[in-house]
């Protein structure tokens, strides 16, 4: 690691231990935790599951088996309610999200959502507003979920499943924080409207204010002081007003409180580029709503599929620290697989484990769900979106089979 310089310039150039606590898989110190700690008392937690559309339903199965697990043999507790969202809800409700299920959101510790949207509900076959992608938007609104956090790890068993060199990303563990309720997506005014001339315009407005941009700075920031204290922040100040402010605002938020933390400045396109060139240079990175969508997406791709990597989506600490939050794989519905019995489910099963690990403080549950995923993959079981030579191809419900036997194993240990 490059020493720490001094406090940067608010000039545009080109270039307390908490829930927040742990971010990275660690097989030598999962190794170390007492597997069969002994549980007091039995710990109690309310979760919403939102399977969705396409495969969601298929992945949140193996979910539900993993959590029977984790209350049979670790002594937890689930209040569990399920409900339909996206597509599934407009052809049950007429809406994407009811009104009684965001309440319901609302008042659980936390929410699994699987995935929605299909070609059945595309191309204007329903009304834009209540398009199942609303549905997500809407829960990120209400629930003030601000950070969405997106781990890329590239698995020692998937390096050749990368389509760049595995020297480049062998050991890759990338955390991107997106800002995720303010920004271009949310921003007024927007629309389409007709100009006098007879053409039409389409506009939609990026801002930020001082406290959106340093909450979402303070949760990547306190997220590096526990990896590897490396924080990049990644806007356009050379073009955008809002990418200055940006900042400045995360300069300040440095200087004030987080000066121990090592801090790097890179624009938006640049570190599109060097995501491919030289992902490594990177340990935990900070942007806005709409380049966070952008380069999660293609970090993703570093590790050589999308249905390996998980998401959370926080939102404040209340008075007890407890966040609103929202677990889901980055993957979408691929309608053309569902009911196949197909799909990888591990990144619903990693989502899972974030949520233990910043929902439920169940450090221990959460690395032993990663800990059954690696050595899963390091015996050779694939799905088909990972699928290598030599490999073994199986089914989702086999894939969910061998993490319990896993599960067990470790249990046992």
């Amino acid at each position: 690691m490059k020493p720490r310089a001094g406090p940067a310039s608010p000039s545009c150039s080109s270039d307390r231990p908490n829930r927040l606590q742990r971010s990275r898989v660690d097989a030598a110190a999962v190794a170390t935790f007492d597997w069969m700690e002994t549980v007091v008392m039995t710990a109690s937690y309310s979760l919403l599951l939102l399977p969705g559309d396409g495969i969601g339903p298929e992945v949140m199965r193996q979910v539900r088996r993993v959590i029977e697990w984790v209350e049979r043999k670790r002594g937890l507790s689930f209040q569990i309610t399920e409900a339909l969202v996206g597509g599934a809800s407009i052809d049950a409700h007429g809406v994407p999200l009811t009104p009684q299920v965001l309440e319901k959101a609302k008042s659980v510790d936390a929410v699994m959502l699987g995935a929605v949207g299909g070609p059945k509900w595309d191309g204007g076959k329903v009304a834009f507003e209540i398009r199942p992608e609303a549905a997500l938007l809407a829960l990120r609104k209400e629930l003030g979920l601000f950070a969405n956090l997106r781990p890329a790890t590239v698995f020692d068993a998937l390096v050749d499943a990368s389509t760049l060199k595995a020297e480049v990303v062998k050991g890759l563990d990338i955390m991107i924080v997106r800002e995720l309720t303010g920004g271009v997506y949310f921003g007024e005014p927007r629309g389409i409207s007709d100009l006098p001339n007879g053409e039409r315009i389409g506009v939609n407005t990026q801002t930020y204010t001082t406290s959106e941009i340093r909450r979402v700075a303070a949760v990547a920031f306190e997220l590096a002081r526990k990896r590897g204290n490396k924080l990049h922040s990644v806007e356009k100040c050379n073009v955008m007003e809002s990418g200055l402010l940006w900042r400045q605002e995360v300069i300040k938020l440095h200087q004030e409180s987080y000066s121990d933390v090592q801090l790097e400045h890179m624009l938006a396109d640049n570190c599109a580029m060097q995501l491919l060139k030289n992902p490594k240079q990177f340990d935990v990175i900070v942007t806005d709503n709409l380049f966070g969508d952008i380069l999660s997406d293609e970090a993703s791709m570093l590790t050589g599929s999308l249905g390996m990597l998980p998401s959370a989506s926080l939102g404040a600490p209340d008075a007890n620290g407890k966040r609103k939050a929202m677990y889901e794989p980055i993957h979408g519905s691929a309608p053309d697989i569902a009911g196949r019995d197909v799909a990888n489910p591990l990144a619903t099963l990693l989502s899972f484990a974030m949520a233990l690990r910043y929902s439920f403080d169940r450090e221990a549950e959460a690395a032993m769900i990663e800990t059954a995923v690696q050595r899963l993959l390091a015996g050779g079981l694939r799905t088909a979106d990972i699928m290598q030579p030599g490999m073994a191809r199986c089914s989702t419900t086999v894939m969910g089979d061998t993490i319990l036997r896993e599960l067990d194993k470790l249990q046992a240990a």
